[in-house]
């Protein structure tokens, strides 16, 4: 399942990495996060498939140095709850007991620490990059939990009314070390 973050990324089916300007490029374009003047924070929940999937985004962004770098912070969860589990279902002795249904939760949580650097700022021609660091942690109920890393860098130029961003993401492949136990 795929989720954007901001009411404006979401309405346009993610078309934000040239646009993003403002506290949620911690996520589009790093590069963008120069475009914020104070600091920002972003909350944001969607909900999907009748309400069985959730998308929670939080983010604050800071500028600093005389607004000629800016840093982030980003937390993201999507997550599936109440998901019944039948493993306990037969008893020992072969009968069913639904009393024995449990129910766990399948969620992937994301914590990105983003910096921009304005490179030129002119009134007319705007020039900045980016990169964040990520740290994942994704956990299936009490059976199976990763952690995991990743680095995504952002380029972003505005002239005028136009802008272009580019955006490589999972530069080091985001790595998840996964452990299980039933």
């Amino acid at each position: 399942m795929k989720s954007w973050p901001g009411a404006r990324g979401l309405s346009v089916g993610s078309a934000q990495v040239a646009a993003a300007n403002y506290g949620t490029s911690g996520y589009w374009n790093h590069a963008g996060l120069t475009g914020v003047e104070n600091t920002t924070v972003n909350f944001m929940h969607a909900s999907y498939f009748a309400n069985i999937a959730k998308y929670e985004y939080g983010s604050v962004a800071i500028p600093i140095s005389e607004n000629k770098r800016t840093i982030g912070l980003s937390v993201l969860r999507c997550a599936v709850d109440d998901i019944p589990t039948t493993l306990f279902l037969v008893e020992p002795d072969g009968s069913i007991n639904y009393n024995n249904i449990q129910t766990f939760s399948s969620a992937d949580y994301a914590f990105l620490f983003s910096f921009a650097q304005k490179i030129k700022d002119e009134d007319d021609y705007k020039m900045s990059f980016g990169a964040n660091a990520k740290v994942i942690y994704r956990k299936v109920g009490h059976f199976a939990k990763a952690f995991g890393f990743g680095l995504d860098a952002g380029f972003r130029i505005e002239k005028n009314n136009w802008s272009l961003g580019v955006v490589a993401k999972d530069i080091t492949t985001t790595f998840n070390a996964w452990t299980f136990s039933f």
